[in-house]
């Protein structure tokens, strides 16, 4: 007699365990779920489209440093064509980033 609750802490226990063992395996599989990387074409396309933002700004600013700093070599007159050909840089870079941005995600580019 003795034995006999015994055999049913158990068995109650093993069924507690075995519901604990597949809600938990459910939880991983939604968690592996949730953070499996996307990788459609939203994600590829917003990838090329922050490229394409860095890139501007890149070449907007030291593009415009360069000729800059070429026109003050060849005027001899200081550092004002690498300050003033480099804001323009920087404002050319920051209008074609707006102009990016504002574009709907169905157009092609220009």
């Amino acid at each position: 007699m003795s034995n006999e609750p015994e055999a049913q802490d158990q068995n109650g226990e093993d069924a507690r365990l075995d519901a604990l063992d597949k809600r938990l395996l459910a939880a991983r599989e939604r968690e592996d779920k949730r953070n499996r990387p996307n990788a459609g074409a939203q994600s590829d396309a917003s990838y090329r489209l922050g490229n394409r933002v860095l890139t501007e700004l890149i070449a907007g600013i030291g593009g415009g440093a360069f000729f800059g700093w070429v026109i003050d070599r060849l005027i001899g007159r200081g550092h004002w064509g690498l300050l003033v050909v480099m804001a323009l840089g920087t404002i050319v870079a920051f209008r074609n980033i707006i102009r990016i941005s504002s574009r709907q995600p169905d157009q092609p580019d220009e």
